[in-house]
C-alpha cells in the first residue's frame, strides 16, 4: 500500500506503493498516450473529465471535494489539459469500482476520465484511491491507492496529479514539489525580505527566516531538503546552508569580499558561487565535505550566476568579459569558455541569470534590451533561442523538476513590488502564482516523491 507518513525532523514524508486492480474489459494497461506531442503553435489541451472524489463516509465529503479541486487546478494550470465543467457531465459516478459508461463521456468529448474516493480509516488515516480511464479505448490507464495522515490531503492530490500527468504525457509531472522564494513586505525603502517556502501552487506557505537580515538567491539541493542562500547581515554577505525540515543552518564558508549566486552541483556535494575581489568577480566551487575551494575562472571581468548541467560535466554562467553581460558555457572543472548568447534582432541585448534545465535540453535566461526584460530559453549550444514572455522587469527563471515550466518574478516598478509568474517552455501559458505578499527569487525543488525516503 502507498503510505505517506508524517515527517519527522530528519525525514520527509515517504512513499511506497501498490496499484489498484484494472477494471473493464480485461485489457492490459495501455502505453503512455502519444497524442501529447507538444507543438507550441498547434497544440490543443486534452479534454479531461475529473469526477468528484466520492466520500467513503458522509464526513469525508469535504476532503474529497478538496482533492478534486486541487487535481483540477493542477492539470488546468499545466496548460496541457482542459478539465471539463462538471455541469456538462451526463453520468454521475457513484461507484468507482464499476467501469464507467464510456459513451456518456465520449458524448461530452472527454478523452480521459478520473474517478476517485477518499475514506477515513479506523486508525484515523485517510485512504485515497483513484482511477484514470482512456475514454476512447475504454481502458484503465492507471489505478492507485495511498494512505496518509489527514493533514497531508493536498500532497495526495499533487501525487495523483503527477500520476495522471505522467500516464497521459509520458513525462514525469511536477506537482508534488515546492518553491522557495524571497517574501517581501513593507514600504519600498524599508522592505523586509524573508525566506519562505510553499507548495508549487502557492499553498502551505511557511517562513524560514525572520527578516532581520536581507536574504537573496535561495537555491534547492537537487537531492535533499536543503537550500543554499545569501544573507546580508553584519559585515560581508555570507552563504548559508539551511535544512528545511530541521531549521538548522550553517555557514558554507567565510570568504573575503562579496559572495553571490550560490548553487548546488547535481550530486549535492558542492556549491558553486561567484566571489568578488576588487572590481571583478570570479567563479569558485566548494566541496561541502572537505570545505576546500577551487577557483574556476580568472579574468578581469565579472563572472557570476553559475549553473551546472544535469550531468555535472559543464556549467553555464553570466560574464561581461566581452563588454556586455552574456552567457558562456565551460567545463565544470574550468578552462576555456564559449559564448552562446547572440541576439539576432538586438545586437545590444544583454543576457543574465542562466539556469540549466533538469532535462539538459535548454538553458533559461533573462534578456535585457530595448527597455524590456524577457525570459527565454535556448539550447546549450546557443541555437533555438525563443523568448517566452517580456515586460518591464522580468528576472530569475527557475525550472520545474520536469523541465516543462519556468517560474520567474516580475517587478512593475513604482510603489508596488515583485510577483511570481509561471510560463511553459512554449510560451503559451503564463499565469500569476499566488503569494501572501510581494515575492521574488523563486527556486523550484525536485519532486518530493523522488527525493524523500
Amino acid at each position: 500500500m502507498n503510505d505517506i507518513r508524517s515527517m519527522n525532523r530528519r525525514r520527509f514524508m515517504t512513499l511506497t506503493g501498490s496499484a489498484l486492480a484494472t477494471l473493464g474489459a480485461g485489457h492490459a494497461l495501455a502505453q503512455p498516450q502519444k497524442r501529447l506531442e507538444i507543438n507550441p503553435t498547434e497544440f490543443q489541451p486534452i479534454p479531461i473529465a475529473i469526477s468528484n472524489f466520492l466520500p467513503g463516509s458522509p464526513s469525508d465529503g469535504d476532503v474529497g471535494n478538496g482533492v478534486t479541486q486541487v487535481i483540477t487546478n493542477n492539470l488546468k494550470r499545466s496548460g496541457l489539459f482542459a478539465p471539463i465543467d462538471q455541469a456538462a457531465f451526463i453520468e454521475r459516478i457513484n461507484n468507482m469500482d464499476v467501469a464507467p459508461q464510456f459513451q456518456n463521456w465520449k458524448t461530452i468529448n472527454a478523452q480521459a476520465l478520473v474517478t476517485g474516493r477518499m475514506t477515513r480509516q479506523p486508525d484515523g488515516r485517510l485512504k485515497a484511491e483513484f482511477r484514470l480511464w482512456d475514454v476512447i479505448s475504454g481502458q484503465q490507464l492507471a489505478g492507485q491507492q495511498y494512505f496518509t495522515s489527514p493533514e497531508y490531503w493536498r500532497r495526495i492530490a499533487h501525487i495523483i496529479s503527477d500520476q495522471i500527468y505522467e500516464r497521459m504525457t509520458g513525462e514525469k509531472g511536477y506537482f508534488d514539489s515546492r518553491v522557495v522564494f524571497v517574501d517581501e513586505t513593507g514600504p519600498k525603502e524599508r522592505r523586509v525580505k524573508r525566506l519562505a517556502i510553499m507548495d508549487q501552487d502557492g499553498a502551505n506557505v511557511r517562513y524560514l527566516t525572520r527578516g532581520s537580515d536581507l536574504v537573496l538567491t535561495p537555491r534547492f539541493s537537487p537531492n535533499s531538503q536543503e537550500i543554499t542562500y545569501m544573507e546580508f547581515g553584519q559585515g560581508d554577505p555570507k552563504v548559508y546552508l539551511y535544512n528545511i525540515e530541521t531549521g538548522q543552518r550553517e555557514i558554507v564558508g567565510n570568504f573575503p569580499g562579496m559572495t553571490f549566486a550560490p548553487r548546488f552541483s547535481p550530486d549535492g556535494q558542492r556549491v558553486i558561487m561567484s566571489l568578488q575581489q576588487g572590481g571583478n568577480s570570479n567563479l569558485f566551487v566548494m566541496d561541502l565535505r572537505s570545505r576546500s575551494t577551487t577557483r574556476l575562472t580568472d579574468t578581469p571581468a565579472i563572472d557570476t550566476s553559475p549553473s551546472y548541467s544535469p550531468d555535472g560535466s559543464r556549467i553555464c554562467f553570466e560574464s561581461d568579459r566581452g563588454g556586455r553581460s552574456q552567457i558562456y558555457v565551460m567545463s565544470a572543472g574550468g578552462g576555456q569558455a564559449q559564448r552562446i548568447s547572440f541576439s539576432k534582432d538586438d545586437t545590444n541585448a544583454s543576457y543574465s541569470t542562466p539556469v540549466w534545465s533538469p532535462k539538459g535540453d535548454y538553458i533559461a535566461f533573462t534578456r535585457q534590451g530595448g527597455g524590456q526584460f524577457a525570459i527565454g530559453v535556448m539550447k546549450p549550444d546557443g541555437s533555438g533561442e525563443r523568448l517566452l514572455t517580456s515586460g518591464f522587469h522580468n528576472e530569475g527563471p527557475t525550472f520545474s523538476p520536469n523541465g516543462r515550466v519556468l517560474m520567474f518574478f516580475r517587478d512593475p516598478g513604482g510603489n508596488g513590488g515583485p510577483s511570481l509568474y509561471s510560463v511553459d517552455i512554449s510560451g503559451r501559458n503564463e499565469l500569476k502564482v499566488p503569494t501572501p505578499g510581494f515575492a521574488s527569487d523563486p527556486a523550484w525543488s525536485p519532486l518530493l516523491s523522488s527525493t524523500s525516503g
